[in-house]
């Protein structure tokens, strides 16, 4: 019986092997992380990390290096202002933006390019759509 396997060794298309920007999720709903990482990763445009433990957020961050945080302010124990401030303080993490995720805004509000701590904010409950919009938004050029 004869087999014949097929390999192709070569790269694909320069825009395939192009890597995805690294968008990292923080907050401590584990419903609301995984259906944002498999709607936003459904896009082909994102790779996407989660972390429900806020006091584990800036290691996660340390290693996984996002190109844009999604960052959820009201969490037990350690809210969203002093996760961001502990990755705005690493030097290797310091030029990554993050993006406030908040249930204690407007959508209106959010209309109007407020800031938190410095930081824009994406009110929610937010569609992927909106998601998509404030990432694009905010993600750097050089990961975009």
């Amino acid at each position: 019986m004869n087999r014949i396997i097929e390999a192709d060794f070569l790269l694909g298309p320069i825009e395939e092997s192009k890597e995805k920007p690294r968008i990292l999720i923080i907050d401590n709903s584990r419903d609301f992380t995984h259906s944002a990482k498999l709607a936003l990763e459904r896009t082909g445009g994102y790779s996407v990390w989660e972390e429900n433990e806020p006091a584990k957020a800036h290691q996660t961050a340390q290693r996984v290096k996002p190109d844009l945080v999604l960052l959820d302010i009201a969490m037990p124990e350690t809210d969203g202002g002093e996760v961001a401030a502990r990755i705005e303080s690493d030097p290797a993490l310091h030029r990554t933006p993050v993006v406030f995720l908040t249930a204690l805004v407007t959508k209106a509000e959010a209309t109007f390019g407020f800031q938190i701590h410095g930081h824009p904010f994406l009110a929610k409950p937010i569609s992927i759509s909106e998601l998509v919009a404030g990432i694009e938004r905010n993600l750097p050029a050089h990961a975009a």
